[in-house]
């Protein structure tokens, strides 16, 4: 273990002159050599954060998308709002900054991108917030909605981009995501019961993806008697 790791820093040379030669004219070391790793970088003591927004994620997408797809008769979102804003929202938010000092960038892009989803989908929905109102009328609001929607289509197609490495859970995942928005972005733009009516069948599909993938993060292999496989998908070679 190098001395910087050790906390031992009296045997490095702090006195060396611009040309190389030492100070005081003996074969001292530089303080800092490129070539060498005086610290190594530290396993995060972070737990895994990926099966919790999983979880939050999947749970609001269910509940949307039963509404989308009318399950006993309800079509009024609103109660999706305080899920939206606590679960989808702020938990998957935190996960993904849990991500973040854990190195997996991935990760911490799509948790804390769809937490911010969900944030403000709840945002348009709450009444105080005056943003439905401010539309004067109904076709105006969907295709404003439209707009918000197929944004998030984007986003999550370039995000499917992105798991094409990682493991055919995931890839399924984003793939399912990326027509749910669309059909729900079409069907605001067009009018049309039966895209939202698939959009919601299909978002139901993505929540069960989302479960599976989460139960499998969750089941460590020290800690449990089975394991759910993912898909494992061979990494580049240098």
């Amino acid at each position: 273990m190098a001395d910087v790791e050790k906390g031992n820093t009296t045997q490095i040379n702090h006195r060396v002159a611009i040309n190389g030669t030492p100070a005081n004219g003996q074969d001292q070391q530089p303080l800092w050599n490129p070539s060498q790793a005086y610290a190594t970088r530290q396993p995060s003591r972070i737990g895994n954060p990926g099966a919790l927004g999983l979880f939050s994620f999947a749970s609001t997408t269910f509940i949307l998308s039963l509404v989308n797809v009318s399950t006993r008769g309800v079509t009024t979102p609103n109660i999706v709002v305080g899920m939206a804003i606590f679960t989808g929202g702020l938990v998957q938010l935190l996960a993904g900054m849990w991500e973040f000092p854990r190195g997996n960038v991935f990760g911490a892009t799509a948790f804390s991108s769809y937490g911010a989803f969900w944030m403000s989908y709840a945002t348009i929905l709450l009444p105080s917030s005056g943003i439905v109102a401010s539309y004067t009328s109904p076709a105006e609001l969907d295709n404003a909605l439209g707009i918000y929607l197929i944004t998030w289509f984007i986003f999550t197609t370039l995000m499917g981009i992105g798991a094409a490495r990682k493991n055919m859970g995931f890839i399924a995942l984003f793939f399912f995501l990326s027509l749910t928005f669309l059909l729900l972005a079409v069907s605001k733009f067009t009018g049309s019961i039966v895209c939202n009516t698939a959009g919601g069948a299909l978002g139901i599909v993505t929540a069960f993806i989302a479960y599976y993938c989460a139960v499998s993060e969750l089941l460590v292999f020290e800690e449990s008697y089975f394991s759910l496989p993912l898909g494992v998908i061979s990494k580049r070679s240098a």
